[in-house]
């Protein structure tokens, strides 16, 4: 398939005006060194050879005709087309010549028509060395040469053959030595002229110009000449800059000249593009993308030198980790990595895998480790964005690591651990740090980028490993700020509202949201480990605590972390929440917003609605017994009648089933008779409360947790303290009730089954296993 999309033939235009085919081949875009830039390459298919070889240039006019075939020029006038046997393929290729161009690929024309005629375009396309005859190189002539420059630019033929004739007779060099007359003689009307002409020939777009302009000894000339805009009073300075304020720095000496003069260069074209030129108008924007290739280029050769040089990156890594050195001197080694990393996004996607492999090989992570705990802040932020950079490329490698550290060393300086102690102290009262490192580290527990390897086993691992050494130190600073009541606040009788720690200081309260935002996601994603690390630490009760905080975009994110449990409609969960009373604190928040409308009420109903929507009997019924009265004068919306309308529905329906089942015992089959007999056990009759339920239907961690709380309860009721204070009959609306209200009227516990079904319950299952029709005829 690949084969066929991308078959093409090759045309030609002749000097008759007519196409000549040159063969039949494969068509790519790569990049080709030799054409410095993403190039079309087809290779016959007969013998592999090269048929063609041409730059996608920013300025080619491309024309996409009859959905299979490409046309363009060339700067010699020479045309050519590509027709393709597939539009599919067409299409793709269509669409790369458009990224290099920036255009829109729905455009069938790249660049705008040109108005000359082919006729024209014939006549002025001689010799190329005698394509425009350039004034004579003097002082008197540089409004001319000036004029002539800034005359072509709107015509592209036109630049074509200026660029070509500036390549030829040292023309650049001559202009340069002007440009020192000029400035000898403080020839202020001569170097305003050559401020256009230099600039002029940088939108000239020519690769081979730019490296007579950039070359060591023309370069502080080109800068010196672009000082001079006749729209400054005076001059700017940047020579004095590039040679007096800017220090080039080596963290170790470089021995290469090659590459010396390659990073000065690079830094020197870098300044003139974001610093001297102009931000370029809507009509310009084209003009300096081969200048932006230019250094592109140029930082593609220094990565490949640089890594190339292993004495010279080993000596790095070992004055980086050495505690001899100097902080000045660990700063700039620092520095130099950070930047070596950003040089290297412009390299080829299997290229950066060989640096980045490079630098995991030298020991970049320990490195880091090691780095990432220094006090020296700029050190810190610095390995910050290495680690970044690492994460981006490649989580699995980071990951890999990361596992292999338990058995080397303490849980207290393992990688990951440092970075989330980053997170957590970043003294930015904005946070900017630990925003980045939040993202960077849910990047690493994410299962959507953990690539199965042969083993298979990299999400089971490494969740397993992030749950048991990892997660402690994330939730610390949630669990410290979300700490129990004192034990003196049960006794107040008509409390409504819990009274905990809560985070009163904005930065502390954004520190948690971002540790709710990651836990959030963790919800969503990690469905075993999260479960049980809530359960274990009765996460979901700590979290509402902070449904009571000032700050409303925290409060937010503990019902956004709540409302993430109750959307995966998980039976666990919902038993946890039911018994753990945890919508108590919920719905304290909803009524103490009172009639104000805004996003936390929004959120509040919409958690309640979703309920409804999606008919989850157990928070249904568990809702309307305990807390409708409270709720029952919210009108403005139906979320809460229509809750109750719902569970009364259910009884309605539970109590059908019920009563059709007992009509006249003749009229029962074997196994209806059988299924009520197996359910009048001697507990019929009795009314059912949410502590009768039995306590494994919670793992064993929860368990404990349970008894460990009883046990406190006890303690509390023996001093003649209830452990919750009663639900006062005067006050149906209080909300602070821990136990469930009953009934009107007595219910059996068979009468509740098909009402709050509870599928992992044991006395069900061996039900279920004695009389296999049960579940069908009473299930919702």
């Amino acid at each position: 398939m690949s084969d066929t999309r991308r078959r093409v033939k090759v045309y030609t235009l002749n000097e008759d005006r007519q196409w000549d085919d040159r063969g039949t081949g494969h068509v790519s875009s790569t990049f080709i060194e030799r054409q410095k830039g993403i190039s079309l390459l087809v290779r016959a298919e007969s013998d592999g050879s090269v048929l063609l070889e041409s730059r996608i240039s920013p300025n080619t006019a491309y024309q996409k005709q009859q959905d299979t075939l490409i046309v363009w020029s060339e700067a010699e006038n020479y045309d050519l087309a590509l027709s393709f046997q597939e539009k599919a393929g067409c299409d793709e290729i269509w669409e790369k010549i458009c990224q290099v161009q920036g255009k829109d690929p729905a455009v069938e024309i790249t660049q705008d028509p040109i108005d000359e005629s082919e006729e024209e375009r014939i006549e002025e396309l001689p010799e190329t060395s005698h394509l425009v005859d350039l004034p004579p190189c003097e002082l008197a002539k540089l409004e001319e040469i000036a004029d002539l420059v800034t005359s072509v630019l709107s015509s592209p033929i036109r630049r074509e053959k200026l660029a070509l004739a500036l390549m030829s007779d040292g023309y650049i060099k001559r202009l340069l030595q002007l440009f020192q007359e000029c400035e000898d003689l403080d020839n202020r009307e001569g170097l305003h002229h050559l401020y256009e002409i230099v600039r002029g020939v940088l939108f000239l777009n020519k690769a081979a110009l730019f490296e007579v302009m950039f070359s060591d000894d023309s370069i502080m000339d080109v800068v010196g000449c672009l000082e001079y805009d006749p729209a400054l009073v005076q001059p700017k300075r940047h020579r004095e800059f590039l040679t007096k304020t800017a220090k080039f720095k080596e963290v170790i000496p470089i021995t290469d000249s090659e590459l010396r003069q390659k990073i000065h260069q690079t830094y020197r074209v870098q300044y003139i593009q974001d610093i001297i030129l102009p931000t370029p108008s809507v009509f310009e924007e084209n003009f300096l993308s081969t200048l932006t290739s230019f250094i592109f280029f140029n930082k593609v050769e220094i990565v490949s030198m640089l890594q190339e040089d292993e004495k010279f990156l080993t000596e790095v890594f070992a004055q980086l980790t050495d505690e001899a050195t100097e902080g000045a001197k660990r700063r700039e080694l620092v520095n130099f990595f950070k930047e070596f990393c950003a040089f290297s996004q412009t390299l080829q996607p299997q290229n950066r895998d060989a640096f980045f492999k490079t630098l995991a090989n030298l020991g970049i992570l320990p490195a880091l480790e090691i780095v990432m705990g220094m006090d020296d802040l700029q050190v810190r932020a610095a390995a910050i964005d290495i680690f970044s950079y690492l994460v981006e490329f490649s989580p699995s490698m980071v990951r890999e690591f990361i596992m292999q550290e338990p058995q080397q060393t303490d849980d207290d300086v393992l990688l990951i651990n440092v970075v989330i102690k980053q997170m957590i102290c970043d003294s930015d009262p904005e946070l900017g740090g630990a925003v980045q490192l939040m993202g960077l580290l849910r990047t690493l527990i994410d299962p959507e980028n953990m690539l199965a390897p042969t083993n298979k086993t990299e999400k089971t691992e490494f969740l397993s490993f992030f749950y048991k050494y990892c997660m402690q130190v994330l939730t610390a600073p949630l669990l410290a700020n979300t700490a129990e009541e004192d034990s003196s606040k049960d006794s107040l009788e008509g409390a409504t509202k819990i009274n905990p720690v809560c985070p009163d200081n904005f930065q502390t309260a954004q520190l948690l949201a971002l540790i709710l935002e990651l836990l959030t996601f963790c919800v969503e994603h990690h469905t075993y480990h999260i479960k049980n690390y809530i359960m274990t630490k009765d996460l979901l009760r700590r979290v509402l605590v902070l449904m009571n905080s000032k700050h409303t975009f925290l409060a937010l994110c503990a019902l956004r972390f709540m409302r993430r449990i109750i959307g995966l409609k998980d039976e666990f969960y919902n038993r946890y929440i039911i018994k753990g009373n945890l919508f108590e604190p919920v719905i304290n928040a909803l009524l103490d917003n009172g009639t104000r409308y805004n996003l936390l009420n929004s959120a509040v109903i919409e958690l309640f609605e979703f309920i409804k929507v999606e008919d989850i009997k157990s928070l249904t019924a568990h809702i309307v017994d305990n807390f409708y009265t409270a709720l029952e004068s919210i009108e403005y919306v139906q979320t809460f009648k229509g809750l109750k309308s719902k569970y009364e529905q259910e009884r309605e329906r539970q109590n059908q089933r019920l009563n059709r089942y007992r009509r006249d015992a003749r009229a029962m089959d074997d196994d209806e008779e059988m299924w009520f007999n197996e359910d009048e056990d001697d507990d019929e009759g009795e009314p059912v409360v949410e502590k009768s339920r039995s306590e494994e239907d919670f793992p064993e961690s929860y368990g404990k947790f349970i008894q460990a709380k009883k046990a406190a309860n006890g303690a509390n009721s023996a001093n003649g303290k209830p452990a919750v204070p009663p639900p006062s009959p005067a006050s149906p609306n209080s909300s602070s009730a821990k136990t469930t209200l009953l009934p009107a009227a007595p219910l059996t516990k068979t009468g509740l089954v098909g009402l709050v079904d509870y599928p992992d319950d044991e006395d069900e299952e061996e039900e279920e296993e004695e009389s296999p029709r049960k579940r069908p005829r009473l299930g919702t």
